[in-house]
């Protein structure tokens, strides 16, 4: 499990297990399901070889190659350290300018990148990298082994491209501890690769790959002892961040970043609290399987965050992610929430404020947002107004069926939230309309008194943006998101003080995206799906044997390039490895003109009234 860095409770319980057998009764010890309290480096007993001769281990993540021109990058190595006993310790920082030695200031494409080694025995370790308080990257650390390991993030931060023009002061934290138990320290390298744009490349594709002209933190400040993430720790805690926008604004997007640990690592596994106290059972994970972040600015929900069940490299079964990782785990996904709707009311040169939620929280979840505003070049101050703004609550219902410590739970919920807002500039006019809608449902099934749980989830996250211009023209983006996962595992009493856990999960992340511009659109598809089994044979506190094995199939296609890549492992070995760059048999971009086939009837109506209406009143 991804560690916290305000808890200590994690390195007890992996102590105490030392001295205690696990327990197989029906009283669900955190040991059994989605927990297992084991220190997951292969000891001797365990059937994977570790000898001397056994080269360091390279761990990945998988996922599309960023695309780059063919150009050479002015790279900079911004800060090198070793994260030993870094935790509860304030993060650490290092000074950052811009390449003012690169021979050309106009870059297509900026990636961070992010190397570390370890050897040793380690937990997996939430981090997070901030450049001036905005957030860049939010990672995991992979768990390493005895003759070394050695892992690479690279991740596309050109949206950052006004930030990482100025100076600023990069911060990282990674709360580690070292003892003689946990002996690994992450030796961390990171490094910015800026990649001059070719001659005669213009900037943005169909007008919507522009980046902000300020990026504002929604963060804690410095100095801290910790990350500068805002930590929600139940149900009803709100944090929140006051933030002031400049007066020739004319578009914003917030950039959410969340990561969740603790008693809701694995929230989608979290029992009815009727069950809970149904069966007298203590040290249970409660409040259900949902959870919604919620977003208000000024105290008006304005967007809500449905998020991916990433699985860090410590969770469910360490031995699933070596060297395979789990989706997301190197590379955390933020997630979009357009504001533009609501910058009438916020460009008045006066002070206001995001808050942030989470429905049924337990402790904790770690959230906080970086704030993309486009600004007038011509320095003329905007204006707009709020036309309408619907946040219907959302309804969660729960359908139990249990007897004593079996049964099966049926949630479900759903939100849509929209609004519609003009904002005027020297662009014109420009009325922008804004839809989330999500569906969630989690049937979960109890069995053999408590010791077997199977969760089966599906979350679907949709967003649209349709911008009407004073020409009568649409900018849309639309993002069809699904988060599939099925989770499997039961722990079977052998005898002799012996237990065998078993677990298999399937676990996807699937998203269409159309993105359009005047008579230009681009469309893509992302299909990317886990299967994983695992076996560990355990006796008293003891592994005596165990196996991981991970198949992934990754297929990306889109109109500029295509990409797949079929993988799978088994106890750090790479059993088979294709990778290409064909587009799936299914995929065809449709050419041609116009917007109008890609966006829904209903939403082409209410742009055109609402634009019809929107003169009237200018």
């Amino acid at each position: 499990m991804a560690s916290s860095p305000i808890s200590l409770l994690l390195f007890s319980l992996f102590l105490l297990l030392l001295h205690q057998p696990l327990s197989t009764s029906s009283t669900l010890p955190k040991s059994t399901l989605f927990r297992p309290n084991l220190i997951s480096q292969p000891t001797p007993s365990i059937t994977t070889t570790t000898t001397t001769d056994t080269p360091i281990t390279r761990y990945f993540e998988v996922t599309k190659p960023i695309k780059l021109p063919h150009t050479k990058p002015c790279s900079y190595l911004v800060l090198r350290h070793d994260f030993a006993y870094t935790y509860s310790k304030p993060p650490v920082l290092a000074n950052y300018t811009p390449p003012s030695d690169c021979p050309h200031q106009k870059f297509a494409k900026i990636v961070l990148e992010w190397t570390a080694t370890c050897k040793g025995r380690q937990f997996d370790r939430i981090f997070g990298v901030w450049l001036g308080g905005v957030e860049l990257l939010r990672s995991c650390t992979a768990e390493p082994r005895s003759t070394g390991i050695i892992w690479t993030v690279q991740k596309d931060i050109t949206r950052y491209h006004s930030l990482l023009m100025t100076n600023q002061t990069l911060a990282v934290y990674l709360g580690n501890l070292v003892d003689s138990t946990y002996t690994g320290v992450y030796h961390v390298d990171i490094s910015v690769h800026f990649y001059p744009a070719a001659v005669g490349l213009i900037n943005g594709e169909a007008n919507l790959g522009n980046s902000a002209d300020l990026i504002l933190p929604v963060s804690r400040n410095l100095p801290l002892n910790d990350g500068l993430w805002f930590e929600i720790k139940n149900s009803t805690d709100v944090e929140s961040k006051k933030f002031e926008i400049p007066r020739n604004a004319y578009r914003a997007v917030l950039e959410v970043y969340v990561s969740f640990h603790e008693n809701d690592e694995f929230w989608y596994t979290n029992l009815p609290n009727e069950y809970i106290s149904a069966n007298n059972l203590t040290g249970t994970a409660g409040n259900g399987a949902f959870r919604e972040v919620v977003v208000r600015l000024d105290g008006t929900l304005v967007g809500a965050v449905w998020p991916f069940t990433v699985i860090y490299t410590g969770g469910v079964n360490p031995l699933l992610w070596r060297p395979i990782t789990g989706i997301g785990s190197f590379n955390l996904p933020s997630y979009d929430i357009e504001i533009t709707p609501f910058l009438g009311s916020i460009v008045d040169g006066k002070i206001h404020e995001f808050a942030f939620s989470v429905t049924n929280a337990l402790n904790v979840w770690y959230i906080d947002a970086n704030l993309h505003v486009w600004l007038d070049k011509t320095g003329m101050e905007t204006e707009g107004q709020l036309l309408s703004h619907t946040s219907l609550e959302h309804t969660i219902s729960l359908v139990s069926n249990f007897t004593g410590l079996n049964g099966n739970f049926l949630t479900s919920s759903s939100r849509s939230v929209s609004s519609i807002g003009w904002v005027k500039s020297s662009h014109g006019n420009i009325t922008t309309n804004v839809t989330q809608t999500f569906n969630f449902s989690n049937f979960m099934v109890m069995g053999n008194h408590g010791n077997l749980q199977i969760v089966n989830q599906i979350i679907d996250f949709n967003n649209s943006v349709h911008a009407l211009m004073p020409t009568s023209s649409t900018h849309s983006i639309e993002s069809f998101k699904r988060f599939p996962l099925y989770l499997y595992s039961n722990s079977v009493d052998q005898g002799n003080d012996t237990s065998k856990f078993v677990t298999n999960l399937t676990l996807g992340f699937s998203e269409e995206r159309v993105a359009a511009s005047g008579f230009g659109f681009l469309v893509s598809s992302l299909k990317n799906l886990q299967n994983a089994q695992g076996i560990m044979l355990v006796k008293g506190n003891l592994v005596v044997s165990g196996i991981g094995s991970t198949q992934q199939a990754y297929q990306y296609d889109g109109s500029k390039f295509c990409y797949f890549r079929n993988v799978s492992s088994s106890n750090y070995t790479i059993l088979y490895d294709k990778v290409g760059n064909t587009c799936s048999k299914k995929f065809r971009p449709r050419v041609g003109f116009g917007l109008a086939k890609w966006l829904p009837f209903s939403a082409q109506r209410a742009l055109t009234s609402v634009f019809r209406d929107n003169k009237k009143l200018h």
